[in-house]
């Protein structure tokens, strides 16, 4: 964003204080002319303001970094025109078509992994369902035993479901654990890492590695539990 060759610093300081309470905007960092002249004198080697007569030929402006969610054309076309009602803004100016092929290669890696994950969540319930079934089968005749002496279904299939939640339980302490790690070396090598993978997303994420857990194992069981009840005594032999 451009500011007028007249708005003072105090100006400009004080539009900055406006800005920051917009919900769009994330970050901004404000740069004076004098700023802007020695930043382009160090890239230059020269000091531009030796052929403008000692005039600084510089505009101040200020660089602002938007909220995700408005970092998209159709946002930022409503934004400029607001930005533009502010007194003493000459210029607003962003890369439109960079905006666009960011957008659209994030939106095929967001269908890509949620394939990707919707298979993942599949397979991590067969091995589940699987694993819980040969357990639950080792104990078929315990079951059995148990309906014959009079115990309810929901009697029998309580233990079972319980064992199985608190497997679930572990298991997703451990997927957590490991996330934390990955999350934790990446952070090591680049800490910017934070600015994608928020503290809110890791808190969704671990929530919801415990509940998956819980609920996979415990519906796995309870439908194990289930079949080997509904069965006669002269089937259990014959699976």
């Amino acid at each position: 964003m451009m500011l007028e060759q007249d708005m003072t610093n105090p100006e400009a300081q004080q539009l900055c204080q406006k800005l920051k309470r917009r919900p769009y905007i994330k970050q901004l960092h404000f740069i004076s002319k004098e700023q802007a002249l020695k930043e382009q004198t160090a890239a230059m080697g020269t000091d531009p303001s030796e052929f403008t007569g000692g005039d600084n030929p510089f505009l101040s402006s200020v660089e602002l970094t938007l909220n995700a969610a408005y970092a998209n054309n159709d946002s930022l076309k409503w934004i400029s025109k607001e930005l533009k009602n502010f007194p003493k803004i000459s210029d607003i100016s962003y890369q439109k078509d960079l905006i666009d092929s960011v957008n659209q290669t994030l939106t095929k890696i967001s269908v890509g992994l949620l394939v990707l994950a919707v298979l993942l969540t599949f397979v991590s319930f067969s091995l589940i369902n699987n694993t819980v079934r040969l357990s639950i089968y080792a104990r078929r005749f315990s079951i059995h035993t148990m309906k014959l002496v009079g115990a309810s279904w929901g009697f029998i299939r309580r233990p079972f479901v319980w064992n199985a939640i608190v497997i679930g339980l572990v298991a997703a302490l451990i997927a957590d654990l490991v996330l934390s790690g990955c999350i934790y070396a990446l952070y090591r090598y680049e800490p910017e890492i934070l600015t994608v993978v928020t503290w809110d997303v890791m808190l969704i994420t671990g929530v919801a590695v415990f509940l998956f857990g819980v609920i996979i194992t415990a519906i796995c069981s309870h439908i194990s539990v289930n079949k080997f009840l509904r069965m006669k005594a002269g089937e259990l032999y014959k699976i």
